[in-house]
């Protein structure tokens, strides 16, 4: 349909200027789609054409993997292992949280069309932050509930989730006491490159309703230091601290351990900066499907779900954790599959 387009935040980009992984560039002019991954790799996309508009209508409906064809890279048992083992390192002190995840793989066409995919999940699972980005060997389609980076001159905010159930009454002390120590990270990781003194908290553990499950989502925001631009500001903050733990270095340290795949756009980052207005929002990448090209007309298609484990956390419901988060966009995206 295009050689290269982005829709995100009712914004249809079209028309590719250029590519480039400097984060530089999104400090200088125009309007870039970006995509980073969770291991860094920068994808930032300029567009000639950005119009506000409805999502464009697919060429054919999305055909996607049969549901028994999703693998795992970490299976139940390994999974909970990986629980204990973390709430192992919380007992040594070595960290306090950490997000442990799964990645999931189903074959697909190597033509699958991200775009019909995309008007699925619009329909069956809308999101705050859901989009559509395809450049020349990337295509990444996101359902995305939660807010990494927005931006409006030198004023940042970020709206970390942490706390999942089925429904409110199913939310535990664990949820809100891990939702208040990943603020803790997310006010320091911004504190690096704020102002000072201008880091506040205006919204803390506040409750909200998405398609199939409930969140606890908290805000945090803060004005840019002088000088500071788009790669101090990733330096700083990224990861994000919701997807990864605290203290974030040990954090990281503990996932690359566990965790047997690559996450890839998955618990990186995606959205859209606008240079010229001085605007921009990025999610982080979770609720989030990208495709590849494989050979002789195969690709494949992934998609990550994971959990905060704490020492409170039961390694039993933790994995179900992770399959709440999937079931129903796993669902959306396969064929025969029901919501």
């Amino acid at each position: 349909m295009y050689d290269g387009f982005a829709y995100l935040g009712h914004t249809l980009a079209t028309g590719l200027r250029d590519v480039t992984s400097d984060l530089a560039a999104l400090d200088g002019e125009g309007w870039w789609a970006v995509v980073v991954d969770y291991e860094g790799k920068v994808t930032c996309a300029r567009f000639d054409q950005v119009r506000q508009a409805p999502l464009p209508r697919p060429a054919a409906p999305w055909h996607g993997p049969h549901q028994g064809q999703w693998r795992s890279s970490l299976d139940r048992a390994a999974y909970e292992h990986g629980v204990r083992a973390i709430r192992d390192y919380i007992e040594q002190g070595e960290v306090y949280q950490a997000n442990l995840c799964r990645i999931l793989t189903a074959p697909v066409p190597a033509d699958a069309d991200p775009l019909a995919l995309a008007a699925k999940l619009a329909v069956g699972n809308p999101a705050p932050y859901g989009g559509v980005f395809q450049v020349p060997g990337l295509s990444v389609v996101s359902a995305s509930p939660e807010l990494y980076l927005s931006r409006h001159g030198d004023v940042v905010e970020s709206r970390p989730i942490k706390g999942t159930g089925a429904t409110a009454g199913d939310l535990l002390d664990k949820d809100y006491a891990e939702n208040v120590m990943i603020v803790d990270l997310v006010r320091n990781d911004l504190g690096r490159v704020a102002a000072v003194g201008s880091v506040e908290v205006p919204s803390l553990c506040a409750v909200e309703a998405h398609p199939g499950l409930v969140h606890l989502v908290s805000t945090v925001r803060a004005r840019l230091a002088p000088g500071a631009g788009w790669p101090e500001l990733f330096a700083a903050t990224f990861p994000p601290g919701s997807v990864t733990g605290a203290p974030k270095s040990s954090a990281l340290r503990i996932i690359n351990e566990l965790e047997p795949a690559p996450r890839g756009p998955y618990c990186g980052a995606l959205g859209w900066v606008d240079a010229d207005q001085g605007k921009a929002a990025l999610a982080v990448g979770i609720r989030t499907f990208w495709i590849s090209a494989l050979d002789h007309g195969q690709g494949e298609i992934r998609f990550g779900t994971g959990a905060g484990i704490t020492w409170g956390s039961d390694p039993r419901r933790e994995w179900l954790e992770t399959e709440l988060k999937a079931a129903r966009l796993i669902a959306l995206a396969s064929t025969g599959g029901n919501v």
